[in-house]
């Protein structure tokens, strides 16, 4: 505990550092304020039934991800999902188009490009997604919870809730320029953790009111629930190292090389985005429903992408996350770079030639890795659906892994990473003396 005091001091004596936790901080208040203020137009007194839809199946993961802004129909109620189902369609398009792998190669430039195409993009997705929110709205409340109906109402929702997520937007990037960790990445952990408090109430409430051992039942969710946390750290910074030997090389009177290092490879080098970027792509059928009035198409739809109790959901689930994962780690890992340096620096992996041999051994070695990194963690992202069916409640079955787990876990590694990055950097010990963080990002 001493030392944990300690480390906070020195955190408060490096100013930079505390001054970008403190931006931090306020930009976090300023997007949960902001997730409570209803739209205009809307009694919030009668927002009882949109609640109750929200609480269960694919939509209260919607509403997880919006910081419960979703079931408040809030400006902030599409949150950052549209800028994130943009990202994924960028980023597809860089693999089947020169334009976009042309603008990945050309460094800063190409990416401040590819960042404004990314949203204007995301306000496409908005004024598609906006009016599919307002119709959900009319569905759901009763016609007394309207002040203001007609074509005016859907238009001034539509351009609203357009700003609002533009609005969380710019607050991540101002938190990735001028704060601690990546300002996306902490809006959606954010408005995670808002729900765990309202989720532990929920079960420990619901087990108390239970007859015969509902409190061991409860002591046991949250031993396998720790179990569950311990596996994704795991997952998150395991890693397999390769061998590359250095030859010797004598520069003036020094030398240097002649000594065996090891690149590691991450098993999960995507860290939470394939499970982000395949969430995102479940959510894009839920707007197509509420357009269709094709009694198949929707029955089809709700039980792929909708129902999350449902086998077919969670099977597309699964396998979209096993794709991304490969996609992601393909385009953030290049095993040709990676040669390449070797071979500049007179390093080369024993048994294996330098130069195209290398290239595919590297390859063959991520590959291997990562079938199992990806099964794990689509085994991870559909345990709230067991959870789900052995007796767990709604609300706090969704912390049991997933997006929700994966996402906090990652995040507060990251973080916890670049703090600890500045401490040592300035000659203070690490948030931790066992050794230093790993987060996802690789070293």
């Amino acid at each position: 505990m001493k030392e944990f005091i300690q480390t906070l001091k020195n955190i408060w004596k490096i100013e930079e550092l505390r001054s970008r936790i403190i931006f931090t901080l306020g930009i976090l208040l300023v997007y949960r304020l902001g997730a409570y203020i209803t739209l205009p137009g809307i009694d919030p007194n009668q927002l009882d039934n949109l609640q109750s839809t929200t609480a269960t199946g694919v939509l209260s993961l919607l509403n997880m991800f919006s910081g419960g802004a979703f079931s408040q129909a809030s400006i902030f109620a599409l949150g950052i999902m549209p800028y994130i189902s943009a990202s994924i369609v960028i980023q597809l398009l860089a693999i089947v188009l020169p334009y976009f792998r042309k603008l990945q190669r050309e460094g800063e430039s190409g990416r401040r490009k590819i960042n404004q195409l990314t949203r204007y993009l995301t306000v496409g997705i908005l004024f598609v997604q906006a009016p599919a929110y307002v119709a959900s709205l009319h569905g759901l409340l009763q016609p007394s919870a309207f002040l203001i109906t007609g074509t005016f109402f859907t238009f001034m929702t539509t351009v609203i809730l357009t700003a609002g997520s533009l609005f969380i937007m710019w607050l991540g990037e101002r938190i990735t320029d001028k704060g601690i960790g990546n300002g996306i990445s902490l809006i959606i952990m954010v408005g995670i953790i808002a729900r765990l408090p309202f989720g532990l109430a929920a079960e420990l409430a619901t087990r108390l009111e239970a007859q015969g051992g509902g409190l061991v039942f409860l002591l046991v969710e949250l031993i396998v629930w720790a179990l569950v946390i311990a596996s994704s750290i795991m997952l998150v910074q395991g890693t397999r190292k390769i061998p590359v030997q250095y030859a010797k090389r004598i520069v003036g009177n020094k030398q240097y090389g002649g000594v065996r290092q090891y690149i590691p490879l991450k098993v999960n080098a995507a860290g939470v985005m394939p499970i982000i970027f395949a969430q995102a792509l479940m959510f894009i059928p839920v707007t197509l429903t509420q357009f269709s009035t094709d009694t198949q198409t929707m029955g089809w739809l709700t039980s792929a992408f909708v129902t999350n109790t449902s086998l077919l959901y969670n099977l597309t689930f699964a396998i979209l996350i096993i794709a991304f994962t490969y996609f992601y780690t393909a385009i953030t890992v290049s095993s040709t770079q990676m040669a390449e340096d070797m071979k500049r620096n007179g390093g080369f992996i024993p048994g294996v030639k330098p130069g195209r041999r290398t290239v595919d051994y590297v390859d063959s070695i991520l590959s291997k890795i990562t079938l199992p990194g990806s099964i794990f963690l689509a085994i991870i992202a559909i345990l709230p659906t067991f959870a789900l069916l052995l007796g767990v409640g709604n609300d706090f079955s969704q912390f049991f892994g997933g997006t929700t787990l994966l996402i906090m876990t990652g995040v507060v590694l990251d973080t916890l990473q670049q703090i600890e990055s500045h401490l040592l950097m300035r000659h203070y010990d690490g948030l931790l003396k066992t050794g230093r963080i790993k987060g996802r990002v690789g070293a």
